[in-house]
């Protein structure tokens, strides 16, 4: 039970870094996106303000905030696609219209028992419902989307090679999993219109909590807000205070402001210190300052020679979340393949928080470094104590960055850039002329042949096979194929080829066709 436990893990904490993979090239474009848009730099370059420009810094962004705000689509489709053991392509379209299914059975499900949100001034923003692919549903974040990507994944490796005989067999092979698909994910949407909202409300009961408690409540808040963007429930933490009432309330003339942001915006134009319900808008810290010792973290204990990948794939994502704040994409990279730095990093943000109230600093902590400084700038040093905001910031940067570097280390954490143990340090040699057809036959021979291979896939620089009998294993056959070392664990098998790991994988997948 322990082992097939542990086996479903890793085949969850494979799968759900395949549509990771992607996120990194759209970070380091999306910088420059960024840069086009940004109010404050548009300014100050007013050549940036010329419609060419504006379009092209439109285009970028938009287009490309467009994926990370429909994380939960990419995460549904990618799943589904890396858990299939074959016919990847077809898993991944039936996870997407799995996924179109539990869309719509949640939204009419909703609308028949009225509890369909209306928008406000803010649209859905704090309501626990948002429009995804224009479909309004209960906003369950990325986790809607792992769970139907799970749920396509296992439907079709369990059933995707069933047959049936006379006109049932038009429901043969794909079509069977798609066809359980179908019930599976109407009711996953019906039932979540009722399991869901009782998760939300044990979030939103948490506000009054959170009111009440001082420096402890302002912990939990942080802490909440952090450890819950996983299951996008972090918006159900901050929106209140930020919105409503619970985040405080402000007398000017005959006008009552209410919700943290507000009344910062008006106490920006009154004299005087900010009141206390600003630190409430303080979460965003969390936000910013952390990620550089993460990043920088996480490319200090990558394995030698996945060093340059790691560099390549982590900065852009630390940058993103440095000009931005937008941490989801460097979030994801980890909070399943190392759930306790995640645990650990939202204890941080809550004890962050807290800081920046006893230090007495109400600086702004929104929208990313550049508007920081300006709009703290513009505000001055008494109203804000804007410079004990960067010695905080770097300090924090120091501490996770160490923190970090040592837990992975310790723990042998599976972060980026760690995928492989320490074998994998040795320069692999170059897959070239050994890998010629013929060797490649030796390796399918060496894995009992194309009947003994139950899956194959591949990491950053691992060839991941599933026997079904470890008893017709040959290492010496696999060996022809040039490798730094071979990994076994019952019936999982993992060569290391390093970078070239794809080629060779595609090299096998051809060679089992012919057979």
């Amino acid at each position: 039970m322990k082992e097939k436990i542990k086996s479903s893990l890793e085949v969850f904490s494979k799968s759900i870094v395949q549509p990771m993979m992607y996120l990194g090239v759209a970070g380091t474009i999306l910088i420059l996106g960024i840069l086009l848009t940004n109010t404050t730099i548009t300014e100050k370059l007013t050549f940036l303000q010329a419609a060419p420009f504006r379009l092209i810094g439109n285009l970028i962004y938009s287009t490309l905030m467009y994926l990370i705000n429909n994380l939960s689509i990419i995460f549904c489709v990618g799943i589904a696609g890396a858990m299939a053991k074959k016919d990847k392509g077809h898993a991944s379209l039936i996870g997407l219209m799995g996924f179109f299914i539990f869309l719509n059975a949640n939204n009419i499900t909703l609308n028949f028992f009225g509890k369909i949100a209306e928008p406000g001034t803010l649209g859905l923003y704090g309501t626990g419902q948002a429009e995804v692919m224009g479909i309004q549903v209960l906003d369950t974040g990325v986790f809607g989307g792992i769970l139907m990507g799970c749920l396509t994944g296992y439907l079709f490796n369990k059933f995707g090679g069933k047959q049936f005989k006379g006109y049932f067999s038009m429901f043969s092979g794909v079509r069977f999993p798609f066809l359980l698909m179908i019930p599976a994910a109407i009711g996953v949407g019906f039932l979540m219109t009722f399991v869901w909202p009782l998760v939300q409300s044990a979030i939103s009961a948490v506000s009054g909590m959170i009111v009440s408690s001082g420096n402890v409540g302002l912990f939990v808040y942080g802490l909440l807000n952090k450890l819950l963007v996983p299951t996008g429930l972090h918006h159900l933490v901050y929106a209140p205070f930020q919105f409503t009432d619970v985040g405080g309330t402000l007398a000017q003339g005959n006008t009552i402001i209410a919700g943290a942001y507000p009344i910062r915006v008006a106490e920006m134009n009154m004299p005087g210190a900010f009141s206390d319900s600003t630190y409430f808008n303080s979460y965003t810290f969390n936000n910013l300052f952390p990620y550089i010792g993460i990043a920088l973290a996480f490319i200090t204990t990558a394995f030698k020679k996945n060093k340059e990948k790691t560099r390549a794939l982590i900065l852009p994502l630390m940058l993103t979340a440095v000009l931005s704040a937008i941490t989801e994409p460097i979030d994801y990279l980890f909070v399943f393949a190392a759930p306790v730095l995640f645990l650990i990093h939202s204890v941080i943000s809550g004890i962050n928080l807290v800081l920046l109230k006893v230090l007495s600093i109400p600086a702004s902590t929104s929208g990313g470094i550049v508007n920081i400084i300006i709009s703290n700038l513009v505000l001055g040093v008494e109203k804000t104590n804007w410079p004990m905001l960067l010695v905080m910031g770097i300090a924090v940067s120091v501490i996770y960055y160490f923190l970090f570097t040592f837990l992975i280390k310790k723990l042998n954490l599976r972060t980026p850039g760690r995928e492989v143990e320490n074998i994998a340090e040795k320069a692999a040699p170059s897959v070239g002329a050994s890998n010629a057809a013929d060797d490649v036959v030796s390796l399918i021979n060496g894995l009992g042949g194309k009947s003994n291979i139950d899956s194959l896939e591949n990491c950053f620089t691992r060839l991941r096979v599933v026997v079904k009998d470890e008893s017709l294993i040959n290492e010496t056959l696999i060996n022809k194929v040039k490798n730094s070392g071979i990994k076994r664990s019952g019936k999982d098998l993992q060569i290391i080829l390093g970078m070239q790991v794809a080629a060779v994988r595609g090299q096998v997948e051809d060679a089992l066709e012919k057979m």
